[in-house]
């Protein structure tokens, strides 16, 4: 296993998942509802700041390498589902939406690694879908965590309105790249 900054910064991401839930067990007399939500949030938003950094460092210094490549993608699903899981029981999130993007997340995986076996990873390369659907995660799930209004923008509805975008965007990507994929699975399938 390579060690550099860019892997050092996913690791940390992956660390910071736990620190994030634990803050949800911490009880109100110990830390106010709405701090413990401004630091799930702020942490949130630096684990979705270091992705971007790590992989642009990587590029950058010719960091990349075969496990950056799988640890990162990893990295993020597991940030997104778990703090899905979270607002699932804070009631601020549809099980049917956590469902939806979890599942999607699961599945293209899976998709992922099969088409790597064959080959033909290149048939379920990230598309613009998938990072429009990432970004409206990446906005969505800090205001959901932080529900109350900032700067005079409500940011529980804007966390609302823009999970469902997600969650449509979820969709879509998974149906473009199972379409992508379908005639290798066609093939390997029979």
């Amino acid at each position: 296993m390579p060690i550099n900054l860019p892997i050092i910064l996913t690791w940390l991401r992956i660390g910071m998942i736990p620190l994030v839930v634990a803050l949800f067990y911490v009880p109100d007399s110990i830390i106010h509802t709405q701090l413990r939500d401004a630091i799930a949030a702020s942490a949130f938003i630096l684990a979705a700041l270091t992705d971007w950094l790590d992989g642009w460092l990587a590029r950058r210094w010719n960091q990349t390498s075969s496990f950056g490549a799988f640890l990162d993608p990893v990295a993020d699903k597991l940030m997104v589902c778990a703090a899905l899981v979270v607002l699932l029981s804070l009631d601020r999130v549809d099980s049917l939406i956590a469902v939806v993007i979890v599942g999607r997340e699961i599945t293209i995986s899976a998709l992922r690694e099969w088409m790597a076996q064959l080959g033909a990873r290149a048939n379920v390369a990230v598309h613009w879908l998938g990072k429009f659907k990432t970004a409206a995660q990446m906005i969505a799930i800090p205001c959901l965590l932080y529900p109350y209004t900032l700067f005079e923008i409500p940011l529980a509805k804007a966390g609302l309105i823009l999970i469902i975008i997600a969650a449509i965007l979820t969709v879509w990507s998974m149906f473009y790249y199972l379409r992508r994929a379908w005639p290798v699975i066609r093939e390997k399938a029979i």
